[in-house]
């Protein structure tokens, strides 16, 4: 297919298996992740998330060294939450328990567009495959920037108006509400959040776009029926998290098959936005008490969350995970998608 069609099957720039690797920002999603994925006949995923642009492109670097096959590249949208800076330092202050009992300190909020302008600047540059944006839409320019240099636009929706406002992309990544990790909503907020099964249908009535379902998503039953409801593909991110190829923390690899972790919950009470994980200590005590402040509380819980991977504190650590967790196991990356495919 043309790189704008959009009604063909898969994205250009990718004609594999039906299966992505969901972008995994905080670490996991590995060049050596991406790479195998995209080896295996899926679509490998980095996530530029929480990187600065030198950061990115390495990563980008790392994983041609491992494939020539196409993959992509997931960038989050700068934050347009209005900060109430009170609200974030009174959540700081009641963190300070926590941090002592860890040994650690506490983060302070700092730049809050994710070096977005750097990003954009250097994927244009020497663009991969794919870029796919979470948070939002980017501006008309950027988008056919991107399509000029032959580079297909993924946008993540999770509403049929944000589909609606994302017409301009290549394809959109339908995300539901059994989604692991963060919802990927326009704004910050838990309204509208749909199952994925009720949402790819409302968009798929919205739009001829191509669409990658995403959310809770972890057998090859699941991916034939969103293939069937009009996907033409699905992303799938927890059930790579326990492969030897991702760079999740060992504390979280083992939470997923820890039988004392039974079910996963939307929280803001570690990056100050809807994030899907493990329900344990932290996420229960102190999701009540979280400000909508997006990426601020991040920078606050950051160092606490890293003490506590190291630590191996299971209680304290954030366990993203979609609501398929339990399918996740510790195959090689190639095996899963081998597993997966419909």
């Amino acid at each position: 297919m043309s790189s704008h069609d959009r009604t063909a099957g898969t994205p250009a720039g990718w004609s594999g298996l039906p299966i992505v690797q969901a972008p995994m920002a905080g670490g996991a999603s590995t060049p050596a992740l991406a790479a195998a994925v995209s080896e295996a006949g899926g679509l490998g995923f980095l996530a530029a998330g929480y990187k600065t642009a030198a950061a990115m492109r390495a990563e980008i670097t790392a994983t041609r060294a491992l494939t020539s096959r196409p993959f992509g590249v997931n960038v989050f949208m700068p934050s347009l939450d209005d900060i109430d800076a009170a609200d974030v330092t009174a959540y700081r202050d009641r963190l300070a328990p926590e941090a002592d009992r860890l040994g650690a300190s506490l983060g302070l909020p700092t730049a809050r567009d994710d070096d977005y302008d750097a990003k954009i600047a250097d994927l244009l540059d020497d663009p991969p495959a794919l870029v796919s944006f979470t948070f939002g839409c980017p501006a008309p320019e950027v988008i056919r920037a991107f399509q000029a240099r032959g580079t297909t636009v993924v946008v993540t929706v999770t509403t049929a108006d944000e589909a609606r406002a994302s017409a301009a992309a290549d394809a959109l990544c339908v995300q539901g509400t059994e989604a692991g990790a963060h919802r990927g909503s326009f704004t910050n907020t838990f309204d509208g959040a749909l199952p994925l099964r009720d949402l790819l249908p409302q968009v798929r009535a919205v739009t001829s776009q191509p669409l990658i379902a995403t959310g809770g998503l972890g057998t090859a039953s699941d991916v034939a029926e969103v293939l069937a409801l009009g996907a033409v593909a699905a992303q799938l991110g927890t059930a790579f998290l326990r492969c030897p190829e991702s760079g999740a923390t060992p504390v979280h690899k083992a939470a997923l098959a820890d039988p004392r972790f039974t079910r996963t919950a939307l929280t803001r009470a570690f990056s100050g936005r809807p994030a899907r994980g493990l329900v344990n200590r932290f996420l229960t005590e102190y999701s009540p008490h979280a400000p909508a402040a997006y990426p601020d509380v991040h920078y606050v819980t950051s160092p606490l969350r890293k003490a506590a991977a190291a630590q191996n504190d299971a209680d304290t650590v954030n366990l993203w995970a979609g609501e398929s967790f339990r399918h996740a196991t510790d195959a090689p990356a190639a095996e899963i998608v081998a597993t997966l495919a419909p």
